[in-house]
């Protein structure tokens, strides 16, 4: 995996308030056991990935959005290849760090995924919270 590999990552459309993406997005969960899933870019497209994401797994995503690996490097978090699951899965590690330096790693990813902008979207409109 080089430095300008892309790490896709999928948005959850709850991550979404105001039209901006939150933080949330780029924040392990505690299921997540402080490690982030993101997709291999040089595996995997970004639609090929949404696909996975949506018909395989069967999970919500409303788009893809991506940090590189040299973003992770710069505010020393690893980036580790998972192929069990399948081939392009990929952690971001962020064991090393306390809850408060989490928000703010998070926080970093979002602001470069943002500047990078969507690299993939769903064609199907994305209901608000609470919403059928």
């Amino acid at each position: 995996m080089s430095p300008e590999t892309k790490l896709f990552r999928q948005i959850h459309p709850s991550w979404i308030q105001g039209g901006r993406v939150t933080s949330q997005a780029f924040k392990p969960t505690p299921k997540d056991e402080k490690q982030l899933s993101v997709d291999d870019g040089g595996q995997i497209t970004p639609p090929d990935s949404f696909q996975h994401f949506t018909e395989v797994l069967k999970c919500p995503s409303c788009g893809v959005m991506a940090v590189t690996h040299a973003e992770c490097s710069e505010i020393n978090l690893d980036v580790i290849p998972d192929p069990k699951p399948y081939p392009a899965h990929t952690l971001i590690d962020f064991s090393k760090l306390g809850t408060t330096q989490i928000e703010k790693h998070a926080k970093v990813l979002r602001s470069k995924a943002q500047e990078r902008d969507w690299l993939y979207q769903s064609q199907a409109p994305v209901q608000p919270r609470g919403q059928a």
